[in-house]
């Protein structure tokens, strides 16, 4: 995979290099490949066919400081970089789950593609960073077991050639609800969001960060916008599950990759953050998706 952007303006020092890091699509595994002061890059490492990537770019000077994160582009590797057909099928969208007497019996819209679509993929995604294929169907449905709480479902179209498209929106077991609270004679209402923030690693002066987001409601949110204040002095220096990120001193706006750009009802997306702090790695507070708060 080749990539190219143009070069970073210097602040107080020169530039002296650029951070390019990267993840596939349902995979929370960052991979970081550090250039020096070029502008052209060809990355192999963690790069297979038929995978969905987001590519981000920090420049950093020679005093160590870093840029804001660039703009995030996705790419979609073909079967076969040698193959005559190397386009991929659109993305299929509208991805529901009903319950049925079987399990779980999942519907979407057809995707298209330039010779034509053959087939589609159903994935299960553990919540975490694993995807396995369940199942392939010729048509734009399947049915499919229960799956466990945390894991989702997800589809990809496939065409004669092999390549794949990029990945659906994903989709819970429609059994999976948030409790009802009681009635009161004067009941407050209810929060949309729920934000779970947990540090899956943290060394001095560095951490990774893992925000897990649940839709409350009956209705899928999309092209949703997450904001949050960090407790500390921390400083983003990577996001994935994001399209973009952007930190102001210590708040924090984000808003959806392609494949976290709806949040299920009653459903979770994922995001994850690697950063670095000084003095302080405190959990941040006032998370709020659309604006409105979060418990």
């Amino acid at each position: 995979m080749t990539l190219a952007w143009s070069a970073a303006t210097p602040g107080s020092f020169p530039i002296a290099g650029y951070d390019i890091s990267h993840n596939r699509a349902f995979d929370d595994i960052m991979r970081l490949q550090k250039v020096g002061n070029v502008t052209t890059v060809t990355i192999t490492e963690g790069i297979r066919a038929t995978g969905n990537y987001s590519f981000r770019i920090m420049a950093r000077d020679t005093a160590g400081g870093w840029s804001t994160t660039g703009s995030s582009v996705s790419v979609v590797t073909p079967a076969s970089d040698t193959a005559a057909d190397q386009t991929p099928p659109s993305r299929p969208t509208g991805l529901v789950a009903a319950n049925s007497p079987e399990g779980i019996a999942l519907s979407w819209s057809p995707s298209t593609d330039d010779v034509g679509v053959t087939g589609y993929d159903v994935y299960v995604f553990d919540g975490l960073w694993y995807s396995a294929l369940y199942t392939t169907v010729s048509g734009t449905t399947a049915t499919v077991r229960p799956i466990p709480a945390m894991s989702s479902l997800y589809v990809r179209a496939r065409d004669a050639a092999g390549n794949l498209s990029a990945e659906s929106n994903a989709v819970r077991s429609p059994n999976v609800s948030s409790p009802t609270p009681p009635p009161s004679s004067s009941p407050p209402p209810a929060p949309i969001c729920s934000v779970v923030y947990r540090n899956s690693s943290q060394w001095n002066g560095g951490f990774v960060a893992e925000i897990q987001i649940r839709n409350n409601t009956g209705a899928p949110i999309e092209n949703w916008t997450f904001g949050f204040h960090f407790g500390g002095d921390q400083v983003v220096q990577n996001a994935w599950g994001t399209g973009t990120f952007t930190q102001a001193g210590r708040t924090v706006t984000a808003t959806p990759a392609t494949w976290t750009r709806v949040i299920p009802p009653n459903g979770t997306v994922t995001i994850g953050l690697l950063g670095r702090w000084t003095t302080s790695n405190a959990t941040p507070t006032g998370f709020t998706l659309n604006g409105s708060p979060c418990s």
